[in-house]
């Protein structure tokens, strides 16, 4: 396996997103729609409004693997940002080689958007917020680590 996506447990889900079986079967994974896309969309599992101003915490039900030198980057649709000023709070989310099946959260994938327009924007379940894009990183000679993930999201400053 070289990279790609994968669904949490059922027994994460159930913890960070809730009981719904059905739901669980149903969701899909990241796809590219086209065959020169960029980025695999991640969908919603649920409906969703954003009042103007308004911040939320969306889970994907989504990990991610890839090798150890590479990274995900999370990436708005453009054109959520382009139409209705939706942005990533993080601007770019760094989703790290080593944060997949990490003992905290299994990897789990959040991401956290903010309207920063001035209508109310409404998504509807599986609708593509967000763009996944894998690609290589590089290392400084002489500056690598040989520390491993404790932790889940946020773990490197724990």
């Amino acid at each position: 396996m070289k990279r790609g996506f994968a669904k949490i447990s059922w027994e994460m889900f159930q913890k960070e997103i809730g009981d719904d079986e059905a739901l669980y079967q149903k969701y899909q994974t990241p796809v590219l729609k086209t065959k020169n896309s960029a980025g695999y969309d991640i969908m919603l599992l649920s409906d969703l409004v954003l009042k103007p101003g308004e911040i939320k915490k969306i889970p994907t039900g989504i990990k991610s693997y890839m090798q150890e030198n590479e990274v995900l980057f999370l990436i708005i649709r453009s054109s959520l940002g382009f139409k209705y000023n939706v942005r990533l709070c993080n601007q770019v989310g760094v989703v790290d080689a080593d944060y997949y099946d990490n003992e905290k959260n299994e990897g789990h994938i959040w991401v956290s958007i903010q309207n920063q327009g001035d209508q109310e924007v409404r998504f509807v379940q599986s609708e593509a917020i967000v763009q996944g894009i894998f690609m290589p990183t590089l290392r400084a000679d002489n500056i690598v680590s040989s520390e491993k993930r404790k932790g889940g999201f946020g773990s490197t400053n724990e």
